[in-house]
């Protein structure tokens, strides 16, 4: 099959950071289609071989693992084109159209890693230039739109030049190996559906936390806020995954038929859950692994007096027969005291206890999506320790690590999702109305912020957010996994 992937701000960040070298993973892999072409489009004047020397020199930042030698580099830079163009101009489609026609390939793929108000005038533009067609497929990165109005105007003027199975809108969440053992373990075994249901589970706990700070995307940052950046799209779609009812089939639609589900089960927001259950902080001066770390308020592009959140914790409960009462904790945030993504799954302990075991004592089983991709199941066993008697439990766990299991045969989140968009696959992208759902939810927070003076609550840097977080859980009698 040949293929023309078109990558819009093909000199930015997110083509060098995390598409070449995805693109490049699959090359190696030789799961990329071989009659193919990759086409940097930017504003910059550069020739193809200047454009692939500079993709050559990104190379060096990425980990070394994944760096091509000079052979492979070599045998990679032949699929590497560039096409100058300003998505705004009119004119430079003309000059797209007729690099497309060099190559008339089976599948071509339109790539927007662009500033979000870019999408419409490119579909305007595509349109008015006659480029739309059946094999011509559309990736939208995020964040589309920064509120539910936003958010259906750009889904409305994609949706006037290409049809639903055209758009593939991205969420990298949704590719990690990880992510996918979670629908693996869910629908491809046996063991843990009769128990996942509110007779057997306690509380779901997502955890999103970064260590870093914004690093340079200041201005991003502060018009974006933790909850726009992570909440609405990477964590809402983790409870989709762990909420969901087992679709009827493995296809796009019924998968995510079933997520839309959750989010239209999601407790609706009231004047008094706003106040107990929605908590926002903004780290201040701390200590980030032994070095000072600067207040957010004194970062690069950000203003001296924001009140833009870079930590959010939130309880909620998906109000259906399989999870009623069963309560959702979500909390994220930057310069956090760890690098860490996982979803914990508390279960209730045993209703009739007829040994010993440490005070409040349950099984766990803790899926972590990052740094660490794997699967840990905490449970209750009789130790050797001859101090203790026979009715004595001890906490042990069954550690399942994906990648010493699977080592150099895991594909990355990127890798897999750039390979689905080619081959025409959405069972891991999001359909316009799971987006419409999502930013509906989140809306009633975002106003509630808008009039609350007090703006988000201080953490140092370092911390695991403010102690308003710790409180509003402990409310329901349970605790984050570090304070356990």
């Amino acid at each position: 099959m040949s293929f023309d992937l078109i990558l819009f701000g093909g000199t930015g960040d997110l083509v060098w950071r995390k598409l070449m070298p995805a693109l490049f993973q699959a090359f190696r892999h030789g799961s990329l289609p071989k009659d193919g072409r990759i086409v940097g489009v930017a504003r910059d004047d550069l020739s193809d071989g200047q454009y692939r020397a500079l993709i050559k020199s990104r190379f060096d930042a990425v980990e070394l693992a994944k760096r091509p030698s000079e052979e492979e580099f070599s045998r990679f830079a032949d699929l590497l084109f560039y096409l100058r163009m300003d998505l705004s101009n009119a004119g430079d489609y003309a000059r797209l159209g007729a690099k497309l026609k060099e190559h008339n390939a089976d599948t071509v793929v339109m790539y927007l890693a662009t500033a979000p108000a870019l999408f419409t005038v490119f579909c305007e533009q595509i349109a008015a230039a006659g480029l739309a067609s059946p094999q011509m497929r559309v990736v939208l990165e995020k964040p589309l739109g920064h509120d539910l109005q936003s958010n259906r105007a750009i889904n409305e003027s994609v949706r006037k030049v290409f049809s639903e199975r055209q758009i593939f809108r991205i969420d990298h969440y949704l590719g990690k190996p990880s992510v996918q053992n979670l629908f693996a373990l869910r629908f491809g075994n046996a063991l843990f559906e009769p128990l996942w249901r509110r007779e057997t589970i306690a509380n779901i706990q997502i955890t999103i936390a970064e260590e870093l700070g914004i690093e340079k995307r200041g201005a991003f940052y502060d018009s974006t806020g933790a909850l726009r950046d992570m909440v609405q799209n990477h964590a809402l779609q983790l409870l989709c995954a762990i909420g969901m009812e087992p679709p009827i089939n493995a296809h796009a639609d019924a998968i995510r038929d079933e997520k839309l589900k959750v989010l239209r089960s999601l407790k609706a927001w009231t004047p008094e859950t706003l106040r107990q259950h929605v908590i926002r902080g903004q780290y201040s001066a701390g200590n980030v692994d032994g070095a000072p770390a600067a207040a957010y308020r004194q970062e690069a592009g950000v203003d001296a007096a924001s009140k833009t959140e870079t930590f959010v914790a939130l309880r909620t409960e998906i109000a259906n027969w399989r999870w009623a009462g069963v309560p959702f904790y979500i909390r994220t945030g930057k310069r956090l005291a760890d690098r860490a993504a996982y979803i914990e799954v508390n279960f209730r302990p045993a209703p009739h206890a007829i040994f010993k075991s440490p005070l409040g004592a349950a099984n766990r089983l803790v899926i972590h999506l990052q740094p660490k991709d794997g699967l840990e199941l905490h449970l209750l066993a009789q130790g050797q320790d001859n101090r203790r008697t026979s009715q004595t439990l001890s906490p042990v766990q069954l550690d399942l690590d994906f990648d010493k299991r699977f080592g150099s045969e895991r594909v990355g989140a990127y890798e897999r999702l750039l390979l689905d968009v080619i081959d025409g696959r959405l069972n891991l992208f999001v359909r316009s109305d799971e987006q419409e759902e999502a930013w509906r939810w989140v809306e009633p927070i975002m106003d509630s912020w808008k009039n609350d003076a007090e703006g988000p609550r201080q953490y140092a840097a370092g911390t695991w957010g403010p102690s308003a977080s710790s409180a509003m859980i402990a409310r329901d009698g349970f605790c984050w996994t570090e304070e356990c």
